[in-house]
């Protein structure tokens, strides 16, 4: 690279022109060629010969948009425009269908153009670090076969619930974005390894993430997080770091406790929770012929303490976990602070739990 910078301009592009034309001589037979850093605004004409093409290495250059030829390359396999002037990732991409590869990192890129997910099906990594996207279209879950997703460093500001639906995806990148919240949609990830999350604005975790049992790295560093949610104790992590987040502490402090004075709402649907629990035939019945009744309870939760279902009135507590020995952490960090939730002051005031209320800045 250094020595390519070196030479003269007339030399650099004699070997610009030379190379062009080896590759173009090969036509069909040629299946890799490599452009980087040769200053190029246009691809040549003559690339859509070259139909055996499977590897196209251009980044570094100062393109903007690709030629009408590329689209006859349907053996292409993988494509680095990486370092170039994009504006919008180039629509004539949807008809590279054996791509599996596609690098567009360190562009100029503000939108995705839905068009270019009618094709791409064979495509497994795409990679758009170092751009300006605030947004990703819903029709990217068309893009089934996808395994890694890198969008670091861009504008994103959430992440529509279609991508996850993403099957088949194990890596997910997203360090560096104006993220604020996650879709609890994310549980459908089922074959996520690596969640990279770091330097974004997200004030809590989805219930929905502690369902992703193969879920090994989780980087959620310099967030706005305080507690992690109920389950997370579930999931067999390799690696976490948490390291620049607003983390719950284990201090004491004074605190007055209010009366639990439960509305009739509330009542009644601990009573009718309890009697499920029970295994009441009758009620059982009734319940199943009244959809409003099941939507309601529906939405029930479970006392950490006594074990007793509950509906809308609720103590939230965390439980500090110690997760020195289970696994990789961020520096310093040893107590992983877990929401729980309780029904009653009275089960928070039994003995012999290691439960703690949360204290109101």
């Amino acid at each position: 690279m250094a020595r390519a910078a070196a030479l003269p301009a007339e030399e650099g592009g004699k070997r610009n022109m030379a190379e062009l034309l080896r590759a173009l001589r090969g036509g069909q037979g040629t299946r890799s060629l490599t452009l980087t850093a040769r200053g190029l605004h246009h691809l040549p004409r003559g690339l859509g010969n070259m139909q055996g093409l499977e590897r196209l290495n251009v980044r570094n250059n100062r393109l903007r948009q690709l030629p009408q030829a590329m689209e006859t390359l349907s053996r292409l396999k993988i494509l680095n425009l990486g370092n170039n002037n994009f504006e919008e990732v180039p629509e004539q991409l949807k008809y590279l269908k054996s791509l599996q590869k596609l690098h567009l990192f360190g562009n100029k890129i503000t939108r995705i153009t839905p068009l270019i997910f009618d094709g791409l099906q064979n495509l497994v990594l795409l990679n758009l670090n170092n751009n300006q996207l605030s947004s990703l279209p819903p029709e990217i879950h068309r893009l089934g076969n996808l395994e890694c997703v890198s969008l670091d460093h861009n504008q994103l500001k959430c992440i529509p619930k279609e991508f996850c639906y993403l099957q088949k995806l194990r890596e997910l990148h997203l360090s560096h974005n104006s993220i604020t919240v996650l879709p609890e949609e994310i549980k459908n990830l089922t074959k996520l390894k690596i969640l990279i999350l770091s330097r974004n604005q997200i004030d809590d975790l989805p219930d929905g993430l502690c369902s992703l049992e193969k879920l090994k790295v989780l980087d959620i560093a310099g967030n706005n997080i305080r507690i992690f949610p109920t389950a997370m104790e579930d999931l067999e992590l390799e690696e976490l770091y948490c390291e620049n987040n607003p983390l719950l502490q284990k201090d004491p402090v004074n605190a007055i406790q209010e009366e639990d004075v439960l509305t009739l709402k509330e009542l009644t649907a601990r009573f009718i929770l309890s009697q499920l629990e029970n295994k009441n035939v009758s009620l059982h019945k009734a319940i199943k012929q009244n959809l409003d009744a099941q939507n309601i309870l529906s939405r029930k939760q479970k006392c950490a303490q006594c074990g007793c279902g509950f509906l809308g009135m609720w103590l939230e507590c965390v439980h500090f976990v110690d997760i020195r020995q289970t696994m990789k952490t961020s520096r310093n960090l040893e107590l992983l602070p877990i929401r729980v939730l309780l029904c009653s002051y009275k089960c928070f005031n039994q003995r012999d739990h290691e439960l703690f209320g949360i204290a109101v800045p």
